[in-house]
């Protein structure tokens, strides 16, 4: 991209081929409106490049073509998401390179980034932070807050990305971004999702609306699913005879939103935003240990509600014609995340002790977490070849919360109890302040380079706390990051990328305060207010390659985690349980190499590939593993789209190499984790077009079409196997 030809307030021409419509969007809550969004949903072979390339505007705050991004970014676009039909945006990542998924069911999926998982990726709906420092470090916030069916396009930044967008950000971004309208007058969807494993009934609709200044958008879903079943077969030592329940897998969710936009003049523009969504009966997922591992506890641990609800303004003004600013951009938000967890052990006392002699633990927590933010960035094109966005943003948490746990023995006889309200984390507030900016330099026609920088400041204050024995204490951190990327065309259609970054990731309120027994019950963890932020140094490098038959592209990074936050035995006891604490570990080390590349051969057929391979070591103790994805996985597809564009068919496979970096200790599934394969087919077929335009669509997805029986990485230890051959059936009227 040739920055003397950013789109801005004073007319600039875009690059050849992308027509951004409007002024370059400084806020990716108010994304341009850009020819992709525009067209209609065309095929695409979609791995990490695409025929037609997509815009991103995660990676560098400014509309570019994927092609000409100094930085490893992966786009799934609007096409691709309905195509795939999944539960949340996570569901998308299982077939790409450098891309996982933790945990299980309807909407518990999470991202997984490079081996980084949890508070170490940084959640984004528009640009603005979805991340929640009430969440354990490896239990991220869900992006099931954000309806997939408003969803334009994911973008994700594959590596640290903490100059535009602070804490959280060392293991990567995700992005998803929300559809607007683009057409003048009236348009929607109206359509419907079946799974038959889980019992999956799921209905949408979305309508968008332009009238002059005024633009109007909103939408609903509801969706009923139960807990779906893990087919027979074996997972190393671990042997199901029959069709097996995973239970607490299912939810009942429902989702609104509504936004309205007014064009004040040529130069103003204003919005307002407003979203919600509340989950009944999801869960963590678990299979009854007696059918693969008898005589071990069962841990069942459930969400039975969550209630989630963010406003948000915006404001932007352009053609400002200032020595410092063309274009300022305003947003603020307020957003509130209410959630009950339950956790729920049963324990037997093993065949010495009387018959039924045994434990049950069953806690429960309320979290209240209330978010003030705001983001304020603004953007200057100087002399011709640099491009300047600068700002300044802020977050404040406000947890409150209470707890409650009740024991019951048996088998001694009449069975003794005790009940507890001691709250294991005390209310407080958590809130960030920082400062960035990143120049986009034009070097030549053929290279750029964008170089940032940010300040930022953490604090964490405990608050009175009914029921907590702890002493109010004050934590604060702060941290200075910067990067360095560039891009170059070393020969037609072929470029070559290089990034070198520092990030970081403040603790956060769990991992400062947080003192009890571990969500699954096999530990006592210990508060540890003096924890460090993680800090990391990252390095990339990589070629992209075009022309009409091919796109590809193969990276290879290095990436170093410093004062890496990881739980430790202490080598004592609390209450009976082995005690744990989090630390500050000196160095991690994540190394791999990820490729994809689409052919695209005659009569509509294309044939497309990806493989990662990664490796993870903690470097001052090698023999320590600390290994959280598969070391290996080969995708492939085989794809075909009809010439009239009204039939759709594809092939895909995944498989994952065994992985031995892993410290399993007692699983019963051996000791290393087993490889897995796994096979899907789809298609698509546009039943009906009217001369209105209006389409009448049906998708079919077979998934798991072996009936394989397997667990995604982090899902395995704690045994939480993955449906069986799924069936699901789609249906959407496009207006």
């Amino acid at each position: 991209m040739h920055i003397s030809r950013w789109v801005g307030s004073r007319g600039r021409r875009a690059r050849a081929g992308v027509a951004l419509g409007v002024a370059v969007a400084a806020l990716a809550s108010t994304p341009a409106a850009t020819a992709a969004q525009e067209a209609e949903e065309g095929p695409r072979q979609d791995t990490l490049v695409f025929p037609v390339d997509p815009i991103t505007v995660t990676a560098t705050r400014t509309p570019r073509e994927v092609f000409t991004t100094p930085t490893p970014v992966t786009v799934v676009e609007r096409s691709q998401i309905r195509e795939k039909v999944p539960n949340n945006a996570a569901d998308l990542f299982r077939d790409l390179p450098g891309l996982d998924v933790n945990g299980v069911g309807v909407t518990q999926v999470r991202p997984s980034i490079r081996g980084q998982r949890g508070q170490r990726i940084l959640l984004l709906a528009d640009g603005l932070r979805l991340n929640n420092s009430r969440r354990q470090q490896d239990f991220g916030e869900i992006p099931a807050l954000l309806d997939v069916g408003a969803i334009d396009r994911v973008e994700v930044v594959r590596g640290p990305s903490s100059v535009l967008y602070g804490t959280d950000a060392i293991g990567g971004v995700v992005n998803m971004i929300t559809r607007t309208p683009v057409q003048d007058g009236v348009h929607g969807t109206l359509g419907y999702k079946y799974g038959s494993v889980e019992g999956q009934h799921r209905g949408m609709g979305r309508f968008f609306g332009r009238f002059g200044s005024l633009d109007i958008q909103g939408g609903f879903t509801a969706r009923d699913a139960g807990y779906y079943a893990a087919p027979a077969g074996s997972f190393g030592e671990i042997q199901l005879t029959d069709d097996t329940p995973v239970h607490d897998t299912g939810v009942r969710d429902r989702s609104l939103d509504l936004r309205v936009g007014y064009q004040l003049s040529r130069r103003n523009a204003v919005w307002v935003k407003y979203e919600g969504y509340r989950a009944d009966e999801a869960g963590f997922g678990y299979v009854d240990p007696a059918t693969y591992d008898p005589g071990a506890a069962e841990i069942r641990i459930r969400y039975p509600d969550q209630d989630f609800w963010k406003t948000s303004v915006g404001y932007g003004i352009t053609d400002v014609r200032s020595a410092v600013l063309d274009r300022i951009d305003l947003v603020g938000y307020f957003q509130n995340n209410k959630r009950t967890l339950t956790m729920d052990i049963a324990t037997s006392f093993g065949p010495q002790a009387p018959p039924g002699a045994g434990m049950v633990m069953a806690t429960e927590n309320f979290t209240d977490l209330a978010t003030t933010g705001f983001r304020l960035e603004a953007k200057k094109l100087a002399w011709q070849r640099v491009l300047f966005t600068y700002g300044v943003d802020y977050f404040r948490d406000r947890s409150e919360n209470t707890d409650q746990a009740f024991t019951t023995i048996g088998g001694f006889g009449p069975p003794m109890e005790e009940e507890s309200d001691l709250s294991r984390v005390p209310n407080a507030v958590y809130q960030s302040i920082g400062a960035f900016a990143q120049g986009e330099i034009e070097v030549s026609r053929r290279a750029s380079i964008v170089l940032g920088a940010r300040y930022q400041n953490v604090d964490a204050e405990t608050r009175e706390t009914a029921n907590w024995d702890g002493t109010q204490t004050t934590k604060s951190d702060e941290t200075m990051v910067g990067s360095a990327n560039a891009i170059v065309e070393v020969a037609r259609g072929l470029s070559l990328v290089g990034s070198v970054g520092r990030a970081f990731r403040a603790p956060n309120i769990i991992e400062w305060f947080f003192e009890g027994p571990t969500p699954e019950g096999s530990g006592y963890q210990v508060a540890n207010p003096d924890l460090t932020a993680e800090t990391s140094l990252n390095v990339d490098l990589g070629l992209r390659y075009r022309n009409t038959w091919l796109a590809a592209e193969t990276f290879v990074f290095r990436n170093k985690i410093f004062d890496g936050i990881r739980i430790s035995p202490t080598g004592e006891e609390v209450g009976g349980l082995p005690a744990f604490r989090n630390v500050n570990v000196d160095e991690l080390l994540y190394r791999g190499v990820e490729v994809a590349a689409t052919f695209f051969l005659p009569s509509g057929f294309s044939v497309g590939a990806g493989y990662t391979h990664l490796e993870s070591q903690d470097v001052l103790e090698p023999n320590n593993p600390v290994g959280e994805t598969f070391a290996n996985k080969l995708t492939a597809s085989l794809r075909y789209d009809a010439p009239n564009d009204r039939f759709w068919a594809a092939y895909e496979v995944r498989h994952n190499g065994d992985q031995k970096d892993v410290d399993l200790g007692t699983n019963p599934i051996g000791e290393i984790l087993p490889a897995f394969t796994v096979h899907n087919l789809r298609g698509g077929v546009t039943l009906l077009e009217t001369a209105a335009g209006m389409k009448h669509r049906v998708g079919v997805t077979v998934a798991n079409l072996t009936n394989e029986l397997y667990a995604e990485f982090s899902n395995a230890s704690f045994f939480r196997p993955e449906p069986k051959r799924n069936l699901f059936v789609t249906y959407e009227v496009a207006f």
